[in-house]
C-alpha cells in the first residue's frame, strides 16, 4: 500500500485539537470532515470536552481504543511534538498538521520544525505541512474534506497541488464559479516531509486523476522533480498534462554571476527551461491556469495545428485568425469537399472559406451543419466556435447543437461566447457538457496552442544522451593545476585547452611572453592576428583595452603589444600578466553565445544565444539543463530569434547549425564531468555558413 493512502483513504481519523467554539479552526475543520460522510471513522480529541458535534471526543490519542490511520493536528505549535510523539505510540501512520509557528517564523520556529521531522522519522509518520489548509478528496471511496475551508467542489478529474493554503481557498470560490471539479486537493504548507516530488508519484498511479495542477513557490529537489514531471506527462499509456503556476525567481537571481550566462540566468527563464525540458505547461497566473485546465480535463488533443473558425460575426473571427496565426495554429484551408457542402447547406451571404461566418441571422441549425462539416474534413484537427448574440440567436439551441455535434466527433472544440448576460445560460450548457467558453477568441486561441503543443510533446521524436570520445584527464589535470594554485579562473589558454580536450573546434593561438616573442608567433600563425592580454586579475579583457583584432603585419602586432600592456597598467597597475595570446582571426560567420552556470537547486544550465557584447542587453538566449538530449541542442537553437537569421533570413547565407548543436552536446558533457566548473561562457562561437564549421574564438572558465 502507497504510504499516502493514510492520507487520502483513512479507514479512521484522529482529530487532535477538535472544538465545541464555533467559528474555531477546530470545529470548522471537523464540521467538514462529518459534514461530507466521510467513508471512515472519527476521533476528536480535546482534554477538556466529552463530546463535540454530537461525537464523543477522547482527551488523548492513545485514548482512543482503535486504530488510527491519519490523525489531523490543530493545537499551537508549541504542543505539536509532544501531540506527533503520542501519535507515533499510537502507531498512527498519516498526519497533517494544519498548526502554524513552525519554519515560516524563523528562529524558535525552524527548531520546532526540525524536531517534528525527527518524531516523524523515529516513526515512519507520514506528514503532510505543518502551516497547511489540509486536503480534500472527493472520491466517494472517502469524501474526505480534512480542511477549515468553506467549499467542497464537486468531483471532477483534475488535481490540485499548492504551496498557499490561502490560494486554495480562492482558488475553491474561483472552481465554484466556473463549475470545475477536483479529483484531490493538497495544501503543502511547510514540506517537512510530503512535498510535491511525492504528491506527483502518487497522483500518477491516481485512477481519478487526469490532470494536475500546482501552485510553486520552490522545489525541495529541482532534478527530481524533472525526472518525475516528465515521467508523467510523456507516459505512453496514460500521459497527465501538469500544468504549473511557479511564483517567484530562480535562485540563480539572489547572487552575483561573473559571466554573461550567469547574469542571464539569474531571470525566471530557468524554471521556462527546467518546465519546458520536463513537459510541464506554465502559466503566469490564476485565470490562465483555469482557462487551460478546463480544456486539458474535458477535450481530446488536437491531432495538429490546423484550426477551423465557425462565427457568425467577422470581426471576431478575424481577430480569432490573427490570434490563431500569433501562437503557431495554422488556420488551414478547408477541403473543396467541405467548402462544397457548405455552399449547399448556408445562404450565399456566408463565406465558406476559413474562417466560416455563418453571418449575423445563423440560428443553431447553421451551426450545427457548418461544424459537422468541419470536423469531418480531414484537414481540419480542431475548432473554435464564436457566437455574437443577436436578435436572431437562440442562444441555448445554439450551444446544445455544438454540444450534440462535437460529441459526435474525437477533435477538441473550443467556444467564444461573446457577452455576459445575453450568452450565460448558453455557456452553462456548453460547460456542463465539457466544452469551455472562452470571453474572447483570443483565450481561446492561446489554450488550443497550448494542447497542440502538448500534443507535439507526446509525439516527439525520443532522443538519448550522445557521448564523445574526449581527454578527460588531460582536462583533469589543468582543472585540479589552477586549483592548487588558489585561482577560480582558468586564464584563456587553460580554457582552449580544456575545450580542446573536449575537441571543441578552438583557434589557433600562442603564448607571447614578450613583444619579440608575439612578433614571431605572429607571423608563424599567419596574419591577419588578434591578441589579448592574459592575466588572472582581469576577467573581462575587452573592458581593460586588452584586446586588439585584426592586426595585419609585425608593426601592428608591436604597437599593440605595447599598447595593450600600457591600457592594462593604466586601469590594473598591480595586475600579474602572464603574457599576450596571439591568435589567428577567425573567418566571417555570425556571432553566437554558448554557456554554462551551475545552479545550487538544478545543477548545471546551458544556454544559447546571440553572442557579441550585447548578448545581456538583448538576451535573445534559450536554456536547458545539462545532461541534453540529441533534440534538446537542435530545440534551444530553434527557441531563439537568432535562429531565423542562421536559417538564411531574408536571401541571406544558411550557416552551419548542426556544428552549433555538436558544440552544445559536448559543452554538456563537458559541464556534467566537472562539478568544479562553476561557469563557463563561449563567447563569440563563429558560425560559418553551412557545412564549414564553427570556431571558438574566446572563452571563459569559472570555477567554484
Amino acid at each position: 500500500m502507497n504510504k499516502l493512502n493514510f492520507i487520502f483513504y483513512p479507514r479512521s481519523i484522529a482529530v487532535i485539537g477538535a472544538s465545541r467554539e464555533p467559528g474555531s479552526v477546530g470545529q470548522s475543520l471537523l464540521a467538514n470532515i462529518i459534514g461530507n460522510r466521510i467513508q471512515g471513522i472519527v476521533y476528536p480529541v480535546n482534554p477538556k470536552a466529552k463530546g463535540i458535534l454530537g461525537i464523543k471526543s477522547y482527551p488523548t490519542v492513545t485514548e482512543i481504543p482503535d486504530v488510527v490511520d491519519l490523525a489531523i493536528i490543530i493545537v499551537p505549535s508549541r504542543y505539536v511534538p509532544s501531540v506527533l510523539d503520542e501519535c507515533g505510540q499510537k502507531g498512527v501512520k498519516g498526519a497533517i498538521i494544519i498548526s502554524a509557528g513552525f519554519k515560516e517564523i524563523g528562529g524558535a520556529g525552524i527548531e520546532l520544525e526540525q524536531e517534528i521531522e525527527k518524531i516523524i522519522e523515529n516513526y515512519n509518520i507520514s506528514l503532510l505541512g505543518p502551516n497547511c489548509l489540509g486536503i480534500i478528496n472527493t472520491d466517494p471511496k472517502s469524501c474526505l474534506n480534512a480542511t477549515f475551508g468553506m467549499q467542497f467542489p464537486k468531483q471532477g478529474n483534475i488535481s490540485f497541488v499548492s504551496q498557499s493554503g490561502a490560494l486554495c481557498v480562492a482558488v475553491l470560490e474561483y472552481a465554484k464559479e466556473a463549475n470545475v471539479g477536483f479529483a484531490k486537493f493538497i495544501s503543502m504548507g511547510n514540506k517537512a516531509d510530503i512535498n510535491e516530488n511525492d504528491l506527483l508519484l502518487y497522483l500518477k498511479e491516481d485512477h481519478k486523476t487526469d490532470v494536475i495542477l500546482m501552485y510553486l513557490e520552490d522545489l525541495v529537489n529541482g532534478r527530481e522533480f524533472m525526472r518525475i514531471a516528465r515521467e508523467i506527462t510523456s507516459d505512453a499509456s496514460n500521459p497527465k498534462p501538469i500544468i504549473a503556476l511557479k511564483a517567484g525567481s530562480t535562485v540563480l537571481g539572489a547572487r552575483a554571476a561573473s559571466s554573461h550566462t550567469g547574469s542571464l540566468a539569474g531571470s525566471d527563464k530557468v524554471y521556462d527551461a527546467v518546465f519546458e525540458q520536463c513537459g510541464v505547461l506554465r502559466v503566469e497566473t490564476l485565470e490562465e491556469l483555469f482557462d487551460y485546465v478546463r480544456a486539458f480535463s474535458s477535450q481530446p488533443l488536437p491531432a495538429g495545428r490546423n484550426v477551423a473558425i465557425v462565427t457568425n460575426s467577422g470581426g471576431p473571427g478575424i481577430l480569432a485568425t490573427d490570434s490563431c496565426i500569433h501562437y503557431g495554429l495554422n488556420v488551414t484551408s478547408l477541403s473543396s469537399n467541405t467548402v462544397q457542402a457548405l455552399k449547399k447547406a448556408l445562404p450565399p451571404t456566408a463565406s465558406f472559406n476559413n474562417p466560416v461566418d455563418l453571418i449575423g441571422d445563423a440560428h443553431h441549425d447553421r451551426y450545427e451543419v457548418s461544424l459537422k462539416h468541419v470536423l469531418k474534413d480531414k484537414k481540419v484537427h480542431s475548432s473554435i466556435v464564436i457566437l455574437t448574440p443577436t436578435a436572431f440567436t437562440d442562444v441555448e439551441k445554439i450551444a446544445t447543437s455544438i454540444v450534440n455535434t462535437a460529441n459526435a466527433h474525437k477533435k477538441p472544440v473550443l467556444a467564444c461566447f461573446l457577452g455576459v448576460y445575453d450568452v450565460s445560460k448558453g455557456i452553462e450548457i456548453l460547460e456542463e457538457n465539457g466544452i469551455p467558453s472562452y470571453r474572447f477568441p483570443e483565450s481561446a486561441a492561446r489554450v488550443l496552442s497550448e494542447m497542440t503543443n502538448y500534443t507535439w510533446w507526446l509525439n516527439r521524436p525520443q532522443t538519448g544522451i550522445r557521448k564523445f570520445k574526449v581527454n578527460k584527464i588531460k582536462a583533469k589535470k589543468i582543472i585540479e593545476s589552477v586549483q592548487k594554485q588558489g585561482r577560480h579562473f582558468l586564464s584563456e589558454q587553460e580554457a582552449y585547452q580544456v575545450l580542446e580536450a573536449y575537441k571543441f573546434p578552438v583557434i589557433k593561438s600562442i603564448l607571447a611572453k614578450d613583444e619579440k616573442g608575439a612578433m614571431e608567433k605572429a607571423s608563424r600563425l599567419g596574419f591577419p592576428v588578434a591578441m589579448k592580454i592574459v592575466s588572472p586579475d582581469i576577467l573581462h579583457k575587452f573592458d581593460y583595452g586588452g584586446v586588439k583584432l585584426n592586426l595585419k603585419n609585425q608593426s601592428e602586432v608591436r604597437q599593440a603589444y605595447r599598447e595593450i600592456l600600457r591600457n592594462v597598467r593604466a586601469r590594473e597597475p598591480k595586475a600579474r600578466i602572464t603574457g599576450i595570446l596571439v591568435e589567428t582571426m577567425a573567418r566571417a560567420g555570425k556571432e553566437v553565445i554558448l554557456g554554462m552556470n551551475r545552479d545550487p537547486q538544478f545543477g548545471p544550465i546551458l544556454m544559447f544565444g546571440l553572442g557579441g557584447i550585447y548578448v545581456e542587453a538583448l538576451e535573445d538566449v534559450a536554456f536547458r539543463l545539462a545532461p541534453i538530449r540529441e533534440l534538446t541542442a537542435s530545440m534551444m537553437i530553434k527557441r531563439t530569434k537568432t535562429h531565423k537569421i542562421l536559417d538564411g533570413f531574408r536571401g541571406g547565407p544558411v550557416y552551419d547549425i548542426p556544428a552549433i548543436e555538436e558544440s552544445l552536446k559536448r559543452l554538456s558533457q563537458l559541464v556534467s564531468d566537472f562539478e568544479l566548473i562553476k561557469e563557463l561562457d563561449i563567447n563569440p562561437l563563429i558560425v560559418h555558413e553551412k557545412g564549414k564549421g564553427c570556431t571558438i574564438v574566446d572563452a571563459r572558465i569559472i570555477l567554484d
